[in-house]
């Protein structure tokens, strides 16, 4: 599985965010209230969903623990940020460098798709992690725990030194 690497433009986004670990799993709660209420935003550009994790230390995978808490958004991309319903937040996602996979196959089959990410891919590679957030871009393909469903999965890198 090789990715692309290619060069974010800033994404101007309008969603719902939580705090979570793997331990204390949201997600399910957290795109529901989304997905409840997203009609109420406007200046909408595409129907692509984000699926966004913000860590709080950049050493967040050296020091993993499924208990260490980390942002999690349900966000869709807006070309202005006016507007913003009762309930949403606005969030950016400033241009940069990352490295674009797809993961084919359920979601609950994601896990193994970011540890070869992590553990295969980017010790071998030129890369290393980059501290802006990682993202899940769920396009017409996603189709949640369908075997065939595919998801791009975003993660920020730089040149290592």
């Amino acid at each position: 599985m090789e990715p692309r690497i290619e060069i974010l433009s800033k994404k101007n986004l309008v969603g719902k965010s939580t705090r979570m670990s793997l331990v204390n799993n949201k997600t399910r709660e957290l795109w529901h209230s989304f997905m409840v209420d997203r009609e109420d935003i406007s200046n909408v550009i595409g129907t692509d969903l984000y699926s966004i994790q913000t860590y709080d230390k950049l050493n967040y995978f050296d020091d993993f623990s499924p208990q260490t808490e980390f942002t999690k958004w349900a966000a869709i991309e807006v070309d202005s940020i006016n507007n913003i319903p009762y309930g949403f937040m606005n969030f950016a996602i400033d241009s940069g460098l990352y490295a674009v996979f797809t993961h084919k196959g359920p979601a609950s089959e994601f896990p193994k798709t970011f540890q070869y990410i992590l553990g295969v891919w980017l010790p071998k590679s030129e890369y290393e992690l980059d501290h802006r957030p990682h993202f899940e871009l769920l396009g017409k393909k996603y189709i949640n725990e369908d075997s065939n469903s595919e998801e791009e999965v975003w993660i920020p890198i730089k040149k290592k030194d």
